[in-house]
Formats: C-alpha cells, sequence, structure tokens
C-alpha cells in the first residue's frame, strides 16, 4: 500500500484525539450538542492513564484514587455506591468502560489509531493526518474543529543526576516511576524513592512492605493529608469548606489544626519543613507515609546531589547505597501532533490556553483534561467538554456573538480562575481550586447561553 494525499473532508465533523477519561467525556458532549465525531486512540481500548496494559499507562498494580469517590464521578454517570471511598484503578477501567458503552461512544472511536498531525488550513479547519499503530499508511481528513485530549501524565520527566548513567559511578538500576508497574520489583531490593508528589509517597510505602531498605528523597517539605479527617475521605472535608465560603487564613488555620492532631509533626522523622503555607502546593493524601516512617520502614533523606564511587550522594553530605532508584519526578505535556505555537506554547513548555483549555489564537483547538485539581478530575473534564461543545455550536450558529464572547473571555486574567498563589514549578502549572474553576467555566456557559 501507497500513502495517498487525498484529503478526505468530513465537513462541520469534530476530531478528537484521545479515548480516555476526557477523551470519552468530549465525545459524548459533542454527540449530545449535535456534533459528529472521530476519535482516535491509539491503543486497542478505552481508558487512558487508566488502563494499565497500555504502554504510556503510569498505573502499577496497587494504584488506588487518591480524591474520593463522589468527586472523581462524572455527574451524569455515577459510580456504584457499593464501591469503597477510594476504589481501585480496575475499577476505574471498568467504570470508564461501562460509561462509553452506556453513552454508546465506541462506534466513533478508531482505535490502534495515532494522530500524527493537526495543521490549521483557514476558516477554523484543520488536516488532520493518521495512521494505523500497527504500521501501513497514513491518510489526511479534513474537519472543523480539534479536540486534544491524550493526557498530561504519560511522557516521563526525568532529573538529570550526575553520574546516574554512568557505569563507573554505580552500578544500580533507575526506573521513572511510569515503569513501576508491580510491588514484586522491589522485593528484597535497597529502594531510594525519589519525588515527594503523590506518587512518590505511595512507592515509598509500597516500597516498605517489601524492600530490605527505602529511603525518601524530597527537595522541599510538604503537607501531607490524610485520607481521612473526622471520619470522612480528606477531599470531601475540604469541599465542605470551599462550599461554605471559608476564608483562605481560616481553611489553611484548620489544615494545620488538623496536621497537628492527626499526622503531626513529621520534621521529626527527617522530613523537611513545608517552605510555603497550606493549599500553595498540590496536596499529598497519603495516610500510610508517616506510618512507616514512624516504625522506621522510610528513611527520610534530602536531594540526591550525585552518583559517585557505587553511592548516591545526599545534599547533607551522606551516602547510601541502593541498588533500585525510582524517580518520581512527574511527567510533561506534550503534544506531538501540534506545533508548539498553536497552543501558545512557552519556552518553558507550558501551554498558554484560556481555562487551560482553549488555544487563544485558534478558536476550533482545545484541549480537555490538562488541569491539576485538588479534587477528581473527570467531573472538570465533563464541564470543560461542555463548554468546549457550546463555543463550537454558538460559533457555527452565530459567529458574530462568539466572536464577542471569545474577546470579553480572553480579557480575562488567569487568577480568575486559576490558583493564585502555589509553589512555581512544573507540576503547579495547571493547578487549579475545582470550585473555583467549576463557577469560571459556569460563567463561560451562561455568556454562551441564547440571547432572550
Amino acid at each position: 500500500m501507497h500513502d495517498t494525499p487525498d484529503i478526505a473532508d468530513r465537513r462541520d465533523a469534530v476530531c478528537v484525539i484521545g479515548a480516555g477519561a476526557s477523551g470519552l467525556a468530549t465525545i459524548k458532549n459533542l454527540r449530545e450538542h449535535g456534533f459528529a465525531v472521530d476519535c482516535y486512540e491509539r491503543e486497542t481500548s478505552v481508558g487512558g492513564a487508566w488502563n494499565w496494559r497500555h504502554d504510556r499507562s503510569p498505573v502499577y498494580a496497587n494504584t488506588h484514587l487518591i480524591s474520593s469517590r463522589p468527586l472523581t464521578e462524572f455527574p451524569d454517570f455515577p459510580m456504584p455506591d457499593s464501591w469503597p471511598d477510594y476504589p481501585h484503578h480496575s475499577q476505574v477501567l471498568s467504570y470508564l468502560e461501562r460509561y462509553a458503552k452506556h453513552f454508546g461512544l465506541g462506534e466513533h472511536i478508531w482505535f490502534g489509531t495515532e494522530v500524527v498531525s493537526a495543521v490549521p488550513v483557514g476558516d477554523g479547519r484543520w488536516d488532520v493526518t493518521t495512521r494505523s499503530t500497527g504500521g501501513g499508511s497514513s491518510r489526511v481528513q479534513r474537519y472543523a474543529a480539534v479536540i486534544a485530549a491524550n493526557g498530561h501524565n504519560w511522557s516521563p520527566a526525568k532529573p538529570d543526576i550526575p553520574g546516574a548513567n554512568s557505569q563507573e559511578a554505580w552500578k544500580g538500576q533507575i526506573i521513572h516511576s511510569a515503569q513501576f508497574k508491580d510491588p514484586a520489583q522491589l522485593r528484597n531490593r535497597k529502594v531510594l524513592v525519589i519525588g515527594g508528589g503523590n506518587t512518590g509517597c505511595d512507592i515509598a510505602v509500597e516500597a516498605a512492605q517489601q524492600a530490605t531498605t527505602v529511603w525518601h528523597s524530597t527537595r522541599r517539605g510538604y503537607w501531607y493529608a490524610p485520607k481521612y479527617v473526622l471520619g470522612r475521605p480528606a477531599d470531601q472535608v475540604n469541599d465542605r469548606l470551599l462550599k461554605w465560603r471559608l476564608p483562605l487564613k481560616l481553611r489553611q488555620w484548620l489544615y494545620r489544626r488538623t496536621l497537628a492532631l492527626t499526622t503531626g509533626d513529621l520534621t521529626r522523622y527527617g522530613l523537611p519543613a513545608p517552605d510555603h503555607r497550606p493549599y500553595e502546593s498540590h496536596p499529598i493524601v497519603n495516610s500510610q507515609l508517616p506510618y512507616y516512617l514512624g516504625h522506621g520502614r522510610i528513611k527520610a533523606v534530602p536531594d540526591v546531589l550525585r552518583f559517585a564511587e557505587g553511592r548516591a550522594e545526599l545534599a547533607d553530605g551522606r551516602r547510601i547505597d541502593p541498588d533500585l532508584v525510582i524517580t518520581a519526578t512527574g511527567y510533561a505535556p506534550r503534544f506531538e501532533f501540534l506545533a508548539p505555537e498553536l497552543i501558545g506554547t512557552e519556552e518553558s513548555g507550558r501551554p498558554d490556553l484560556h481555562l487551560h483549555a482553549f488555544a487563544r489564537k485558534h478558536p476550533t483547538l482545545a484541549v480537555v483534561g490538562l488541569l491539576q485539581p485538588d479534587a477528581g478530575l473527570l467531573p472538570l473534564a465533563h464541564w470543560q467538554s461542555v463548554a468546549v461543545a457550546r463555543w463550537l455550536q454558538l460559533r457555527r450558529e452565530d459567529p458574530v456573538r462568539a466572536a464577542a464572547v471569545q474577546q470579553k473571555e480572553s480579557a480575562r486574567p488567569v487568577s480568575s480562575w486559576s490558583r493564585r498563589q502555589v509553589v512555581a514549578t512544573r507540576r503547579h502549572w495547571f493547578e487549579v481550586d475545582h470550585i473555583a474553576y467549576l463557577k469560571s467555566v459556569g460563567e463561560l456557559l451562561r455568556e454562551m447561553e441564547p440571547a432572550t
């Protein structure tokens, strides 16, 4: 077979990239607003990050939600009441599979097909090049809009530690957390986990149950919240405080007080003190980390400076001798099919998108799911995709009003919908308070309501 340059015009159809949770919500809401949809998924099934058989999935065997069930489920498709507060990843996958079946989304998805490029061709339309992940020919189709829902937790951000890849400096094994799939990888090993986020804490806890020695290296201090507060999942308590509109300073005081009464002062185990106030970083939710620190199964250590002479040298001058290092250092957003300027990618690699969703210079290009909320992502992805569908509908039916809405929205400051005070790191590029963010999306939806 030979590649063909012929372009098939799909007219008013919308191209959706990715059939994970955000992509599925996007297909559903676009269909409900009357759009034809072609979704391209490089894997052979739905689920995205939650399908741990996918080669880009960051999920490992014992992964559970860190946001509770009611704050994670789609608003129009609840999870079973019989499920636990924090479902296992296999349950989340089954939930997404049932969601796709219930709304009949499978017939709109091209599995085993990846998007190679999406290029604007004028009048808001896009030429999208796709090809089979198994090889073969590529094809080009023209769409009215492109929605990227390819996730942002699949391209590992790997630290550059001197000596890490030198057999002379160190002969151990080093992997990113994306390569960690089963606790058996930790058994009877001396494990160093680098990274203080939720993944790093979870893997350190796994290692405490399997490895002979566990070191947990963190660069800065964080606020470590338990999964339960006052007998309820912690995010549900925080959600209630936000709905009560308590002032931030009062919520910060309550947060400190809660930790003092539960986890206590973790600096006595060697963890650094936080260099920021509560709610100024992504929440770390882990009830077991203090337990294993207190039992000596996890040793808190500072940043790793280098590997040399067969050991890891720490910032405080100590040297340790792990045989397995796991770098839980997060992921970088990647849109391989888009030229960086299309989504306003800054020099740092951060996309500049209104509401972390709408491309500022291309009104028919959007991203769904590029968020780091303080609760579950799925409700936010749902309302993001509703807003995208309504926007495309308004642009089709009333282009003059759509232009006015776009002009007004583009003037809104980032602080009106993004968390204002956060630690200035890549990890917090897309950090939002879920209630404040949903309020901003709701305001946009009201702006697009039919004129009366």
